[in-house]
């Protein structure tokens, strides 16, 4: 088989592999760029494998960048763009189930190939264009079956890791598992006990953001990965029950992360302290935070002023859009214009600050300062005051007359 055209990422990448093959090696295109462009999908990184070793590469090219030449490859930097380019190899045993303990430079192309994970992932293309498939995974691709190669028990336990990727691959491309490669996967899960969570968060949020997330997440529940994974264990059910929503690609990864979640059924400190465990970002666990009692509010209610004001726009819209997922239209236009008309989207753009307060009262510094403009920015927020000086000191007074164990306390 040989490609009609070549991407314009491929062609970019030409005249690296036609310098190679001009001073005498093997160079081609490889991995998932080869697999991306044979299912007419987006190409995010080009990688060249080549038989020059790496110090062969760097005498060829001038600029280049060591970035990972242990273990054979070397980033080569054009005008256009920078590509890695690795060196066939081959690898020893993996005693830490992640990294080989040695890894070997070969000149052979099949060498390279047979080390790979899966047979979609195990193709290669020539400088003219020749797909080269020594382990049938144009067959794989046209069948949609995800398979190891060769032997799928050696695979995992070489890196089980490529457990979780291939629970990814059957989210994001809707292949189906070769019976061979789940029951490997099925036998080895309690391997990710040896992965880091970095490691297995990378490919979990993928999972979660596939187009095909329903078959990535019963399989995930069926090969029990998810008891290897932190604080799912006993929520087998409810992941079974996340991949029943239906509905588009999840967009991002908070809102995957938010639908999770409410799924779940956990309380805020539940959330924080499993995202904590999952090593998510401080950001990230702000965010989702915000947004699942928001949902679990917007499931039985329209947006008032203050439930809008409080979350803000943008993290608004996005748990509108989850609506979807629980057959509900959601109406992102009247999320936008709603926001654009409350009365004021900050508490520094009400008419009076803090220092005002303080010196308007002769009360002393305390949290009724803070517990005024609070109240302050509520009702200004909800329509039953304006945003004007005289209105707010005046309704602050009555306020605090109402409420004087506040700085006398």
């Amino acid at each position: 088989m040989k490609l009609e055209a070549f991407p314009l990422e491929f062609q970019g990448a030409m005249p690296i592999l036609r310098k190679l093959q001009s001073a005498g090696y093997e160079a081609y295109y490889v991995g998932g760029s080869v697999r991306d462009i044979l299912l007419n999908k987006p190409i995010h990184d080009v990688d060249i494998a080549t038989s020059a070793f790496p110090a062969e590469v760097k005498e060829l090219f001038h600029r280049t960048i060591d970035v990972g030449i242990d273990h054979g490859t070397v980033m080569v930097i054009t005008k256009e763009a920078t590509y890695e380019v690795t060196t066939f190899r081959t690898e020893s045993t993996y005693q830490d189930y992640r990294r080989p303990d040695h890894v070997e430079f070969v000149r052979s192309l099949k060498e390279d190939l047979k080390r790979r994970d899966f047979t979609i992932n195990a193709l290669a293309v020539g400088i003219d264009g020749t797909v080269i498939d020594l382990f049938d995974g144009l067959e794989d691709l046209r069948n949609k079956v995800l398979r190891a190669v060769g032997n799928p028990y050696e695979r995992f336990h070489e890196d089980a890791l490529r457990m979780m990727r291939a629970l990814r691959f059957v989210s994001h491309l809707g292949f189906t598992l070769e019976p061979n490669t789940f029951e490997a996967i099925q036998e080895y899960h309690s391997l990710l006990a040896k992965i880091s969570v970095e490691r297995i968060n990378v490919e979990f949020v993928k999972f979660m953001m596939g187009s095909f997330r329903s078959a990535g997440l019963r399989s995930f529940v069926e090969s029990e990965c998810y008891i290897y994974c932190p604080g799912l264990r006993n929520y087998g059910e409810a992941l079974l029950n996340f991949a029943e929503l239906h509905g588009p690609a999840i967009p991002t990864e908070r809102q995957a992360w938010t639908l999770l979640m409410t799924m779940l059924e956990l309380t805020i400190s539940d959330i924080r302290n499993l995202m904590k465990e999952w090593k998510c970002s401080n950001q990230l666990i702000k965010e989702v935070t915000q947004m699942v009692p928001a949902l679990r509010f917007r499931l039985k209610a329209e947006w008032d002023n203050w439930s809008l004001y409080q979350l803000g726009r943008e993290l608004a819209l996005s748990v509108e859009y989850l609506l979807y997922y629980f057959d509900r239209e959601p109406n992102l236009a009247k999320i936008r214009l709603l926001y654009q008309y409350l009365p004021i989207h900050s508490l520094k753009e009400l008419a009076v600050k803090g220092n005002e307060v303080m010196e308007h009262f002769t009360y002393r510094r305390g949290p009724w300062i803070s517990e005024t403009l609070h109240t302050l920015e509520q009702e200004v927020v909800e329509g039953r005051l304006k945003n004007e000086k005289a209105e707010l000191l005046a309704f602050a007074d009555q306020f605090l007359k109402a409420n004087s164990s506040l700085f006398n306390s």
